[in-house]
């Protein structure tokens, strides 16, 4: 059998993570190629049905990567997102689908070498817990 690819959706805000995930890009560092981005203008504007829709459609995990604490450029965008993503961790563990699945880190736009280490560590994570039970119901379904 296979190894399992995770599939990876990483929700990066527009000033601090996405420029820090191109950076990473630019100085030729990889990262896990099954990471796909979604540039945000802020974290803050992530919301749990986005996070859920990512999962519900096909994500074996998210990711969502915002400014570093006490420098979000809208304020406290990134605060919100955190207490989001808490959510929908804790949501996550009551539906048994587990709350390792989401995660949020926080970067500034020149930390390229820490996108790429989060992003691969995500990944592996991902890969220890295994395919999303959310998904692997829903082709049973089909």
């Amino acid at each position: 059998m296979a190894e399992f690819e995770p599939i990876i959706v990483a929700f990066a805000c527009h000033y601090c993570a996405y420029t820090a995930a191109d950076m990473a890009g630019t100085q030729r560092l990889t990262y896990p190629a099954n990471v796909k981005i979604v540039k945000v203008p802020c974290t803050g504007k992530v919301d749990t049905l986005h996070l859920m829709r990512a999962l519900q459609k096909g994500a074996d995990g998210v990711l969502v990567a915002g400014c570093i604490k006490g420098d979000c450029h809208f304020k406290n965008g990134n605060l919100r997102a955190e207490k989001r993503v808490g959510y929908v961790k804790k949501l996550l563990d009551s539906i048994g689908v587990g709350g390792d699945r989401a995660h949020m880190v926080f970067m500034t736009a020149g930390q390229g070498k820490k996108f790429a280490e989060e992003a691969a560590l995500f990944t592996e994570k991902i890969r220890q817990l295994g395919p999303n039970p959310i998904k692997a119901g829903a082709k049973k379904a089909a």
